[in-house]
């Protein structure tokens, strides 16, 4: 994976539910923004919002995608998500299954 390393990136998203997660997901996955989404159900956040600490259920979703597909994930996310301000936190990958990041490249690949 050497020829790509920090290519790849591995994006969490926070959604109010997991109805909304997996309408997320099945966006991103059709318009080949990301090649695989894993939904975790149930997570529990505390943060502070406005000025007040929160506590929300919510589900966690964590997309494979490539960076050159990262502003348009963000920009379809952002457009559907119910969220004021979505969390939408990009990691890269510096190391993975050669196989499994040749995937991702061609999973989302535009075409």
């Amino acid at each position: 994976m050497k020829k790509s390393a920090g290519k790849f990136l591995i994006v969490l998203v926070m959604a109010s539910g997991r109805k909304e997660a997996e309408r997320l997901g099945q966006a991103v996955v059709k318009e080949k923004l990301a090649a695989c989404v894993n939904i975790l159900s149930a997570v529990t956040s505390i943060f502070r919002w406005q000025g007040k600490v929160q506590r929300s259920r919510e589900a966690l979703l964590i997309l494979k995608t490539t960076e050159g597909r990262y502003l348009a994930l963000e920009r379809l996310i952002r457009s559907m998500h119910s969220y004021e301000v979505p969390e939408i936190i990009a990691l890269r990958i510096e190391k993975g299954l050669r196989q499994y990041t040749a995937w991702v490249e061609q999973e989302t690949t535009r075409g």
